[in-house]
Order: C-alpha cells, then sequence, then structure tokens
C-alpha cells in the first residue's frame, strides 16, 4: 500500500493542495524530510503565486500526480540548518525558487545552468531523488539542500520581493545570456503581466530604452508612468507596430496566449534577437526570411541556475526592483486563482503565509 503523505516523512507539515483537476486548494497535513546534514528548513513567511501554479493545479501540462502543494516563489526564515551546513545559520533570511534538486555533475550543473540539468526536481509536484514527491510553498514550512536556497539581500522587501524567485529570474536571464543588458540598447517587453512587468523594471535597470507591446491600450499609463517604459505600442495596431520596425536590439517576450511573431521579428534590428519566455500552447510559424534577411534569432530561456538567481536578488536590491503585488490570507487563494485566469491582478499575488496559515 503506498504511503500517504502524512506519514512518508517524520517531520509534520501543513499547507494547500489541490486533490484533483478541478484545482481547488484546502487544507492538506503532509510531512517533510528530517533534516539533513546539508539541508536548511526555513519557516515560510511568504509565498508568490505563479500562473504555473494554476496550470499544475488543473493538470493542464499533463504530468500533476494528486495531492498537490504548489508555490516556487517562497521566502522564509532559517528554522534549522545540517551539520554540514556552510553558508546560513538560524535567523537567516532565505529564499527558494523553482528547483529543490539536480544531479550537480552534469554539463550544466557544471556551468551553474542546474536550470536545465535533466535530472532537475521541481520544488513541487514531482518525484525527489528519494522518490518522495516535492511539496511547494503553500505551507508552514520548507526544507532544501542548501545548495537550492538563496541568501536573502537585506534591504529587498520579502513580500513584494517573494515573485522575484520565479518572475525576477525568468527574465533576468535571458536579457544576461543574450547580451540585451547593455545600456543604451532597445529592448522590447511583450506582454504586461507578472513576468512583463518585472522585465521592464530589469531592463530599465540595465540602462536600457524600453518598449512595451501589449494588446490592451488601457496598459499605456501604466506603462509609461507607473513603470517608467519609454514607448507603449499597442501590438493589434499595425501602424503602431511599423513605427518601430528595425528599431529594437532585442525582445522578451512573455506572453503564453497564442500570438503572431512576424510582426515582432520586423520590430529587430539586424542581429536582433527575439527571446521566449511565455509559453503559447500552439507551435509558432516563422518565416525563413524572416530571420534570414535580418541574421535575426528566436530563442529561449527558462528561470536560471543558483548562482544567477542569487546575482539577480542582489541586482534586484541595488536597484530597487520589487514586483508589484497584491497581499493575501491563504483562504484567499482559490479566489486569486479565479482571478488570475482572468488576469485581474497588478501584477502578482503573493500569499501572507506566516500570518494566516493555521494547522487544524
Amino acid at each position: 500500500m503506498a504511503t500517504s503523505p502524512e506519514t512518508e516523512h517524520p517531520v509534520k507539515a501543513f499547507g494547500y493542495a489541490a486533490r484533483d483537476t478541478s484545482g481547488t486548494l484546502s487544507p492538506l497535513t503532509f510531512s517533510r524530510r528530517a533534516t539533513g546534514e546539508k539541508d536548511v528548513r526555513f519557516k515560510v513567511l511568504y509565498c508568490g503565486i505563479c500562473h504555473s501554479d494554476l496550470h499544475f493545479i488543473k493538470n493542464e501540462w499533463g504530468f500533476t500526480t494528486y495531492p498537490v502543494t504548489p508555490g516556487h516563489e517562497i521566502v522564509g526564515i532559517v528554522t534549522e540548518v545540517g551539520s554540514k551546513v556552510e553558508k546560513f545559520k538560524i535567523g537567516d533570511k532565505v529564499g527558494v525558487g523553482c528547483l529543490v534538486g539536480s544531479c550537480r555533475s552534469c554539463e550544466n550543473c557544471d556551468i551553474d545552468f542546474e536550470q536545465y540539468c535533466p535530472k532537475q526536481v521541481l520544488t513541487y509536484g514531482v518525484p525527489n531523488f528519494d522518490g518522495t514527491k516535492t511539496y511547494g510553498g503553500y505551507s508552514d514550512h520548507m526544507v532544501s539542500d542548501e545548495h537550492f536556497v538563496l541568501r536573502w539581500p537585506e534591504n529587498l522587501p520579502l513580500d513584494a520581493g517573494a515573485p522575484l524567485l520565479c518572475a525576477g529570474i525568468t527574465t533576468y536571464s535571458p536579457l544576461r545570456y543574450f547580451g540585451l543588458d547593455k545600456p543604451g540598447m532597445k529592448i522590447g517587453v511583450v506582454g504586461l503581466g507578472g513576468l512583463g512587468h518585472v522585465a521592464v523594471k530589469m531592463a530599465k535597470a540595465f540602462g536600457a530604452e524600453v518598449t512595451v507591446f501589449s494588446t490592451t491600450p488601457a496598459k499605456k499609463q501604466e506603462s509609461l508612468v507607473g513603470l517608467k517604459a519609454d514607448h507603449f505600442i499597442v501590438s493589434k495596431d499595425e501602424k503602431e507596430m511599423q513605427s518601430v520596425a528595425g528599431t529594437l536590439d532585442g525582445i522578451i517576450d512573455t506572453v503564453s496566449a497564442t500570438h503572431p511573431i512576424a510582426p515582432l521579428l520586423n520590430a529587430l534590428k539586424a542581429q536582433g534577437k527575439l527571446v521566449l519566455v511565455g509559453a503559447p500552447e500552439k507551435p509558432l510559424e516563422v518565416a525563413a526570411f524572416s530571420l534570414i534577411m535580418g541574421r535575426k534569432i528566436v530563442g529561449g530561456s527558462n528561470i536560471g541556475g543558483l548562482k544567477e538567481t542569487q546575482e539577480m536578488l542582489d541586482f534586484a536590491a541595488k536597484h530597487g526592483i520589487t514586483a508589484d503585488v497584491e497581499v493575501i490570507p491563504i483562504d484567499y487563494v482559490n479566489t486569486a486563482m479565479e482571478r488570475l485566469l482572468k488576469s485581474d491582478v497588478r501584477y502578482r499575488f503573493v500569499i501572507d503565509v506566516a500570518n494566516s496559515l493555521k494547522a487544524e
């Protein structure tokens, strides 16, 4: 008989979990492993809600096993450390993002690209190396190998900083890797949601001239005044799109809905780069000549390794970058998911776990 979530490990834990494809979240008692010699255990203070959480709890990607406790934008305070932990002590503020494990020996791990390790362990909903399932940050505490725990900068707010552990690194990493981080570069950001608004802030902090592309004209003021973008283009307006033809060094495309990319490629200069961080369901159509005639590149990027994620947190703290958040109690989480589905949030929900999650 299969071991229950409550009894597979020795340390009792409590959180919210979905139990079927309805995605409805409700209280769950489960368990976490004892603190190993290289482990850090911490009390969860805040956890951001990522759109991936919504996909996962509804099994929209086809590999969810229930029950599943989501959450991979987790910040908290250390309560216990293993005997061989070197980087952390009790009382430290820490974060855990999308990964809690990797093989640590493959070619990708060797160059600090753990996010591309074929044996990576996601923070929730997948088998860990011991065969038990991972549970995320919609819970009272976490335990992780110290390699996957991040030092929290002292001047970075915990609540508004939590989403940086996914949205922040997802947008920072491609700007850095594809060389779009130089002052004076002209960078486009497609979509102004949880990822997009952070992408604007990151690009501005690198000294870029930023153009926001959105299908929603009402977001113009928000982009130009609230986020200090330099230009705003309604992507459905052919005249506006033509006005930026051949002007951009790079574009970060955060949109997960199906959308045409030919007009975006047209906005790039020669040698320009279109980097996808959103994941539309349908395959993209790319005309070969739209790439060949300008030696343009369509690429993709997925979060970042642990070294780069720490670098991103320190960069965000230095430049005052946080997500725009709505802080909620955990018993509001199902309503938050409904609102997220309708894009009714500016721009990220963050659960106040410590003050609202009470074990039954």
